[in-house]
């Protein structure tokens, strides 16, 4: 694996299994709007509501929600595998409120772990140049920018792929 761009911290070990305090569960349909408002504001990105359904209809357990006391969605990671071998993760976004509060990490473990389960071999997703924070989250997970994707976003901003091996 090539890598194009180094992150300024050093790639540590991967974070501990799921804090109890985060419930996980499943993508319902009813969590569309609450994922939609989350995408707008944390991804800055719109997406027609019928996206969500049929990109979970291809893995079902590779769409992971965190819900708050009420099972209303604060966190979600919409993981696909379009590749053979491969687990990408399509959206990943917390609610503002609930940043730095173990959702992420919570979401990420899980979906690795379900990657590994299911015999991947590797993980990847996209991230915004800009976005210096998730791009320092993902490295403490062991992945690194392998590629520049010029234009990427809708916006016309720039992203890197990055890519980690799930053994």
């Amino acid at each position: 694996m090539r890598c194009i761009a180094d992150s300024s911290l050093p790639p540590l070990r991967e974070p501990d299994a799921t804090p109890p305090s985060v419930p996980l569960r499943g993508f319902q349909l009813r969590d569309v709007p609450f994922i939609a408002s989350i995408v707008a504001d944390a991804l800055n990105e719109h997406y027609d509501n019928s996206l969500y359904a049929s990109l979970s209809d291809a893995w079902p357990d590779g769409f992971l929600v965190a819900p708050d006391s009420l099972g209303r969605p604060i966190g979600f990671l919409l993981g696909v595998c379009q590749v053979e071998g491969e687990g990408r993760v399509l959206m990943f976004a917390v609610d503002r409120e609930h940043r730095r509060s173990g959702v992420g990490s919570a979401l990420m473990d899980e979906f690795l772990e379900r990657s590994r389960g299911r015999g991947l071999k590797r993980a990847t997703l996209e991230v915004r140049v800009g976005n210096a924070t998730a791009i320092r989250f993902y490295t403490r997970y062991g992945f690194s920018v392998v590629d520049l994707l010029r234009g990427y976003y809708s916006d016309g901003e720039n992203g890197y792929q990055m890519a980690r091996p799930l053994s």
